[in-house]
Parts: structure tokens; sequence; C-alpha cells
């Protein structure tokens, strides 16, 4: 054999378990994203962009509704903690005097005696 070639494909198998090892690497990688993406609902892409999975049904549809439903439940519920926070913070901070004069005048305002 030639003394070229021999050295050639000497250089080769010398070179080829880390090219080996990098490919591994890549394909392991896009494997598991690939299975975490579905694992977790995301959609996945085409070699040109378009969606292949999951395709959007009834159930997602319904899914989408009821979770869009709850998100606006928890944002008035937050809006109104928020708001009695404030008025808490408010006690808190004033002076026991005027916080007194306030007690008194609701009692007066809802018809007991001061």
């Amino acid at each position: 054999m030639n003394p070229d070639i021999a050295e050639a494909l000497k250089f080769v198998s010398g070179i080829f378990p880390a090219i080996a090892i990098i490919v591994a690497v890549g394909v392991g990688g896009w494997v598991l994203t690939t299975w975490l993406r579905i694992k977790h609902g995301y959609p996945l892409d085409g070699a040109w962009g378009q969606a292949l999975h999951p395709v959007t049904d009834r159930e997602s549809a319904e899914r989408i509704k009821l979770l869009t439903t709850e998100n606006a439940q928890l944002r008035a519920e937050l809006g109104s903690i928020k708001d009695r926070l404030e008025n808490v913070e408010r006690i808190v901070t004033d002076r026991p005097s005027k916080l007194a004069r306030e007690i008194d005048a609701l009692a007066i305002d809802k018809g007991g005696n001061a």
C-alpha cells in the first residue's frame, strides 16, 4: 500500500472517534430537546417552520378557554387583595387618634351610638 494513503487512513481513523462523538452529542441533544418540547406541549417545527405538533383541537381550545377564565378570576382576586392591603397599610401607618376619629365617624354613619 502506498505510504501516503496509509498515513491518511491512520489520520482518519485517529480523528474518526472524535467526529463520531461530536455527531452523537449533537443528535442526542436534538432528541432530548424534541422530547422535552413534546412533553411540555410546545409545538414542533418542520424544516420550513411549519407547526407539526400539537394540532389545535376542541379539547385544547376548551382548555385554553378555561385557563383564560381562571386567569381573569385570579387577577380580580389579586386586585381586591391589593386594595385590602392598602387599607391595612394605611391603618398601621396612620396616627392612632386619627384612626379613632375615623372609626367613630363610621359608627355614627351606620346609626350606632357614639
